[in-house]
This record gives C-alpha cells, structure tokens and sequence, in this order.
C-alpha cells in the first residue's frame, strides 16, 4: 500500500513537472490563444447586431475584425508611448525626491532617520530601466496582435458550425442537449465578460477623467491602468488607487490635491464596482446582487 501511494506520488510529481514545462514552451502561443478567445467572447455581441441587420457573417467578421485591431492597436501604442514619457520625465522629479525626503525626514525627526543620503543614491536612470523592462512584454504582446487575430478569425469563424459538428458525433438527440449547455455556458460566459469589460472600461474613463480635472500628469496611463487592473478583483483597485494617489502626492508634495484624488475615485470606483456592477451582474446573469 506504501509502495502504491509513493508510486501515485511520484508519478503525480512527474505529471506536473512535464505539465509545467509544455506550458512553458507553449508561452509564446498559449497567450495569444487565450487573449483570441477572450476577444471572441466581447466582440460576439457586435457580430450578432450586424449579422441581425442583414450584414453577411464573413462581412461582419472583417467589420468587426479591423476595429478591434485598431482599438487594440492604438490602446498599446497609448500605453506605450505614456509609460517613456513617464520615464523620460523621470529626471525632473529628482528634486521632488529630495523635497520629499526632508519633510520625512522632519516628521520622524526624533528617529534620526537619514532619507536624503539614501534617496540620493537613487538611480534614477536604472529605474526607468526598470519600467522600460515591465513594458517590454506588452510590447511584444502587440507583435504577437497578428497571431492573436489569426486565433480570433478562427474561433469566430468555427463557433458557428460547432453545432453541425456535435450533431454528426452524438446524433440528434443527445447533440441538442449537449448543446443547450454549451449555448448557456457560452451565454453567461460572454454576459459576464461584456458586463466586466463596460465597467473597466468606464473606470478607466473615469480616472482619466478625474486627474486631468486635478491636473494629474500622465492621466491617460494612469486611466489605462485602472482598466487593465479592474479585471483583478479587490487587489487590483487597490494597485490602482495606491498607484495614482501616491504619484499625485509626489507631484504635487502636499496633502490636499492628493486627498481629493483618493476621495473623489475611491467614491466613483465603488459607485461602480460595489453598486452598479453587482446590480447589472445580477440582472444579466440571472444571480442575485448579493451573492455577486
């Protein structure tokens, strides 16, 4: 029994370790895989108002196709182009550092703790390194744009004929069925991936929104942040809100603007994530407010 249970073990051990190492040679594949499919799911409701308006379905797939590419597009290249200007600026926020470090440095003055010494050692060219580093897969994630759209074009194309498919390998009884729970998976799948990517899409909006009125730098880096990190759940806010009220306090240096920021997005942010998404959640997947 020992000897079985070892055997389970190991053999256990070796399938994760190969698992582990398909996944990541598949990397470079597997990621523009399941971004295709997760575009497929959002960009579905468009092809079924087309397809509805008597546009022809290869029609409506190029339609559909060519804007998401330009959205996708002109996104990353927004993204891009803000995070080296943001390094670029870098340097004329050295001084910044310095004004920072005294007034630490006189609130915990009975401490003796010497910031400026040590924030003067800061590199600030190897930190920009550091972002242009973090940019660097999201860049290459753009090259890989083609290949996605080579994925997108045939899941969308395929999805239509899987039910002929499931009918001629399980017979017509059995095939509608089968299905039935696809088409309902598949349903609740895309209600919830539209409903999530509406509400990212207007905190992002709104965040831009907010700090250009603020005069935060940088606010449409800082809105596509908001986006991309509201699919995390809770973490990702979190990530967000610490990241642009704690640049508003270094640029500006004081206490209020930076204040307002907090209060003013942390307000909106759970107006719509604590309120409106629940509630739109619930009646789009048919679930309770509550237990969303």
């Amino acid at each position: 029994m020992d000897e079985d249970r070892f055997f389970n073990a190991a053999i256990a051990v070796v399938v994760l370790f190969v698992v582990g190492i398909v996944l990541k040679l598949a990397r470079p594949v597997l990621i523009p895989f399941i971004l295709a499919v997760f575009l497929s799911y959002i960009i579905d409701p468009a092809l079924t108002f087309l397809t509805g308006c008597r546009c022809p379905r290869p029609g409506a797939i190029l339609i559909v196709l060519a804007l998401m590419f330009v959205l996708l597009y002109l996104l990353g290249v927004l993204f891009y182009s803000s995070g080296k200007a943001f390094v670029a600026e870098l340097p004329k926020y050295q001084d910044r550092f310095g004004d920072l470090a005294r007034l630490l440095e006189k609130g915990l003055g009975p401490f003796k703790v010497d910031l400026s010494s040590a924030l003067g050692k800061l590199d600030i060219e190897k930190i920009g390194t550091v972002i242009l580093s973090w940019l660097g897969p999201f860049v290459s994630l753009l090259g890989e744009l083609l290949l996605v759209f080579l994925f997108l074009v045939f899941i969308v194309a395929g999805r239509g004929r899987a039910g002929t498919k499931i009918s001629k390998a399980l017979g017509d009884g059995r095939a509608d069925r089968v299905r039935g729970v696809l088409e309902a998976i598949n349903g609740q799948v895309r209600k919830y991936l539209v409903i999530k990517t509406a509400i990212s899409l207007g905190n992002g909006l709104m965040v831009w929104i907010v700090l250009t009125l603020f005069g935060v730098d940088f606010a449409a880096l800082f809105g596509l942040l908001a986006f991309f990190l509201n699919f995390i759940p809770n973490v990702g806010s979190l990530i967000a809100t610490a990241l642009r009220v704690g640049f508003a306090f270094f640029q500006f240096g004081t206490f209020w603007t930076p204040f307002l920021v907090l209060i003013v997005t942390v307000g909106l942010d759970a107006i719509l994530g604590d309120f409106l998404e629940p509630k739109i959640m619930g009646k789009g997947l048919g679930l309770s407010p509550l237990l969303v």
